[in-house]
Formats: C-alpha cells, sequence, structure tokens
C-alpha cells in the first residue's frame, strides 16, 4: 500500500482545492504556493459545508459554517472507519442537492478526500474508474494513488465495510 506518508516524493498539490463537478470541491491543508513554498489552505466562507478528514489546528472554517469532522489514517479502515466515509459522502451529496458548496479535505487533498469525494461521485451513479478519473484529471495525478483506497471504491464502500467487520 502507498500512502504519503510511505512516499517522500509525491508532490504537494499546485492550489489549496480544486471543484471536482459543479459546487463539489477537494483540497487539503498545504500547498505549493506560487512562490514554490508550502503554504497553509484556510477554509473561511467560501464553502457552505467542510468536512475534514485530519483536522488541523487554524484551517478553518469560520464559525457558522457547516464542518463535519470525521478523522480516518490514510491507510487501512475499519468499518466504523467506512461508515463514516459513507455518511460524508451522502451529506455531501445532500448539500450538492441542495445548491449547496462542499469542501472535502485532509493533508494533501489526495486520498482521504479522494475516497469521500468519488464516492459521493458513484452515488450520483458514475463507476469508480470514471470517479477516480474525474478526480485525478481535476485535482491531480497524484489523487488517489492510495491502492488501498482505490482497492474500497472498486469492490464498493459498503462491501469494504462489510468484509471489513466481518474480519475483526
Amino acid at each position: 500500500m502507498r500512502t504519503h506518508r510511505e512516499q517522500a516524493d509525491v508532490p504537494a498539490p499546485d492550489g489549496p482545492w480544486n471543484e471536482i463537478v459543479p459546487g463539489l470541491w477537494m483540497g487539503g491543508h498545504e500547498f505549493r504556493g506560487l512562490s514554490g513554498r508550502l503554504e497553509s489552505a484556510v477554509a473561511g466562507r467560501q464553502f457552505d459545508l467542510v468536512q475534514t478528514l485530519l483536522r488541523l489546528p487554524g484551517h478553518g472554517p469560520d464559525p457558522g459554517v457547516e464542518h463535519h469532522v470525521w478523522p480516518i489514517p490514510d491507510g487501512p479502515l475499519d468499518g466504523t472507519q467506512l461508515a463514516g466515509v459513507i455518511r460524508l459522502a451522502e451529506a455531501a451529496g445532500e448539500a450538492l442537492d441542495g445548491g449547496r458548496t462542499v469542501l472535502v479535505r485532509c493533508y494533501h487533498g489526495y486520498n482521504r478526500s479522494g475516497l469521500v469525494v468519488a464516492h459521493a461521485l458513484m452515488r450520483q451513479g458514475r463507476t469508480a474508474e470514471a470517479a477516480i478519473r474525474l478526480i485525478r484529471s481535476r485535482r491531480s495525478p497524484w489523487a488517489l494513488h492510495n491502492d488501498l483506497f482505490v482497492d474500497y471504491l472498486r469492490a464498493g464502500l459498503a462491501t469494504a465495510r462489510l468484509l471489513e467487520e466481518l474480519a475483526e
């Protein structure tokens, strides 16, 4: 399994967040700015809903912005963690259906956020492969480079959750 911690050559993204489909954004907590230096990505009031999979102090959102926090590792997930990912994707879809803007974020905005965004896209009818391709084209070729998360998406998160719970 590949994760950002195991691969020092994974580059920081070029921007704080990217729009994957209208109203659905994917991002992280840091990015490489125009100067070439790492900068903090701070969500203020740009989004109606912010979903955070890795919480770092000082990265927002502003008070009054709906904020869902579900810390998960960039690695194997248990059934409870997968259930949370499914709930976040459902909440993102409901917000989009209501005309709201959504940011899903993790550290770089590649894997954990990609898992939630891909599942939200799959709930809208896209295949796992189509969702992964779209995310990589809109966010970064490095998005969803965690092979285990790609396997979860290909199997379906509900199936992956059931298998993880059976293994416990």
